[in-house]
């Protein structure tokens, strides 16, 4: 991975050793996961009016269920298989969809359908996003009402108190405190660990329950109950994704290593300990984590846990903030602001507009919903909607670009997707009861992501025809007589495609009949990839003249790299024909266009101008590409689409 265009620095993965991105894994990539104890285990018990039972059979049941759950969906199909399907080593549900635009399936319906499912997981996404601090941090605050039960009517303001600090440090970056989070939560999951010892050392029958027997008499004695209390059991994969999505950072070994040596452990002997306690006090299931832990330790088991819930939520903030500039770059949304937070992480961005709308929205759901144990009701089909989208798309990674026989393709889908639609039909039961809000935002975001991919398409096309092709262009100047008058300095004009002429040099030619002594025509392509080599980004066109002033670069980025126009150019320099050239002098022209929505583009009304106010209010692009803004034109034109 480059590189240079990423701030100068190299990833991770290539200067730190295997112990210390085995820890850095434990502070990032398991915070979702790893707090799942505090609220999934009494969800099973609280479902459909406590139709769970905390007897034997259920109590036996359900342990079994959680942990065969999270070895199948987590050990077997992330860790194991989903893993392994890496685009230039990043992995998500983003890098599946980059692996099928690049597969050829055949039939562009198929593939378009494909990606249209893709994009409703990134869509459900957000949705977790959100679900996410809420229930995590809720649930933390929540212990103190077991501690202090006078203090029950500050949980709400509490944690409230706690998401607005955790968004408002948002825009000062993570890079300090981030250091801090692989020790911390290596102190959560052995104290996890160490309560659920505690309880099965004082009842070690409750081991049993790993016997996968006892999730099939349980199905078998109350199927109605079992199949309902699916909808809470996977709350206990929350997360899964994210072992995936943070592949990139710290490759599949530490994470793999992390999870078999330490979290999957802690998590499976905190579930058996929080079963043991209901069996032994059936009054437990009103907090069983938190009453795992002798009285003294109430109040720091509650700081910890509200620590290890701000991690959980920091990763996912980070998550949103970096899905976004991979759908920004890829076309699927307008550019929207970000800073850089690290010199030395390009990994660190903030994006003020997408934090406070997660922010925003977490309130509101914390406030509307009132406690975890309603948050749990709304949580369940965000997750098992976007693990079930990635075991699909991976299954055609598997036949269409791995080549797999076609009875190893069936035999995993037989089972992943049998598991994944189980539970998904399982939450589908709980839409009237809160499920209905993250497929609300899904749909809403999905409205947004198709809106400006068509809208963007229709309007590139129009452009395109105002535009004109390049090489035509370039012949005009060269063999009109006399020529066009020559300026001083050296004009810089950036364009999306690779064919056309950009707009603001058409019209200093036509309008003005001026070109500058050097002009440099440079063409961004954003790659199928997450990131791009120095040496592979650039490429000097050959306009047909060899000493006319006029240069055509493309230049190629990933969809994770920064584009840096500037660097680009210095990047490009030496192979320049007329060059090297002086670009810390160079005017940069950008062609902006102003749509209106009166073409006859095929799409409704109400989406076009959802699309034109998006694009009204996209991020400058002097920001975006790093331009020096005193020496950056923007030229408009009209289109309507």
């Amino acid at each position: 991975m480059s590189s240079s265009l990423s701030s100068g620095r190299v990833s991770p993965k290539a200067t730190a050793g295997a112990a210390a991105l085995t820890l850095g894994a434990l502070g990032v990539v398991f915070g979702d996961i790893g707090t799942s104890p505090l609220y999934a285990f009494q969800t099973v018990f609280q479902a459909d009016h406590h139709a769970v039972k905390p007897n034997d059979t259920d109590v036996f049941g359900v342990i079994s269920l959680v942990f065969w759950s999270i070895t199948m969906i987590v050990s077997v199909k992330f860790v194991t298989f989903i893993m392994r399907a890496d685009n230039d080593g990043e992995g998500g549900i983003m890098a599946l969809i980059a692996l099928i635009q690049g597969a050829s399936l055949g039939n562009r319906f198929v593939k378009a359908g494909l990606i249209g499912a893709g994009l409703f997981g990134v869509a459900l996404f957000y949705g977790d996003g959100m679900i996410t601090p809420a229930i995590s941090v809720m649930s933390a605050v929540e212990g103190v009402e077991v501690a202090a039960p006078s203090l029950s009517d500050y949980v709400l303001p509490m944690t409230i108190g706690v998401l607005v600090v955790l968004f408002a440090a948002q825009r000062f970056g993570t890079h300090i405190i981030g250091r801090a989070f692989g020790p911390v939560m290596v102190i959560w999951f052995l104290v996890i660990a160490a309560g659920g010892i505690g309880q099965i050392a004082a009842d070690p029958e409750i081991l049993k329950a790993l016997n996968p027997a006892y999730g099939v008499d349980f199905f078998s004695a109350h199927l109605r109950i079992a199949f309902i209390s699916l909808g809470a059991i996977v709350l206990t994969v929350t997360g899964a994704e994210a072992l995936y999505a943070d592949m990139g950072h710290f490759g599949r070994p530490p994470i793999r290593r992390a999870w078999f040596l330490l979290v999957f452990p802690a998590l499976t002997l905190n579930y058996l300990g929080q079963g043991s306690l209901v069996l032994q006090d059936p009054s437990s299931i009103s907090s069983p984590f938190f009453l795992l832990f002798p009285d003294w330790s109430h109040i720091p088991m509650v700081i910890l846990a509200t620590i290890a819930t701000v991690i959980a939520s920091q990763a996912v903030i980070s998550g949103a903030f970096s899905v976004t500039k991979q759908a920004i770059q890829l076309g699927y949304l307008p550019r929207l602001l970000i800073r850089q937070t690290s010199k030395s992480e390009i990994g660190q961005i903030y994006m003020p507009a997408v934090n406070w709308a997660l922010f925003v929205a977490v309130v509101i759901l914390v406030v509307g919903f009132g406690s975890s144990a309603a948050l749990a009701s709304a949580y369940g089909i965000a997750v098992v909607g976007t693990l079930t989208i990635d075991a699909i798309l991976f299954l055609v990674v598997v036949r269409k670009l791995w080549q797999k026989p076609l009875w190893m393709t069936i035999s995993f889908g037989v089972v992943f997707l049998t598991i994944d639609f189980t539970f998904l039909a399982a939450n589908l039961t709980k839409v009237e009861h809160g499920g209905w809000f993250p497929l609300s935002i899904g749909l809403i975001i999905l409205t947004i992501i198709l809106t400006w991919d068509r809208g963007y398409r229709a309007t590139a096309a129009k452009r395109a025809e105002l535009e004109g092709s390049l090489t035509d262009l370039v012949n005009e100047i060269n063999r009109k007589d006399p020529g066009p008058i020559r300026v001083r300095g050296t004009a810089v004009y950036l364009n999306a495609r690779t064919n056309t002429a950009p707009l603001a040099f058409r019209s200093a030619l036509e309008r003005d009949g001026i070109v500058h002594d050097h002009v440099v025509v440079l063409s961004l392509v954003t790659a199928r990839q997450p990131y791009v080599e120095d040496k592979d980004r650039i490429v000097i066109d050959d306009l047909g003249y060899d000493y006319d002033g006029i240069s055509h670069i493309t230049a190629t980025v990933g969809f994770m790299d920064v584009p840096d126009v500037p660097y680009l150019l210095e990047l490009a320099n030496p192979q320049v024909p007329d060059g090297p050239l002086d670009f810390s002098k160079a005017y940069y022209y950008l062609s902006n266009v102003l749509i209106r929505p009166y073409g006859d583009t095929r799409l409704h009304r109400l989406l076009k101008h959802l699309y034109i106010t998006m694009a009204r209010n996209a991020s400058s692009p002097v920001d975006h590409f790093r331009l020096p803004a005193e020496r950056t034109v923007i030229e408009s034109s009209g289109i309507s689409i």
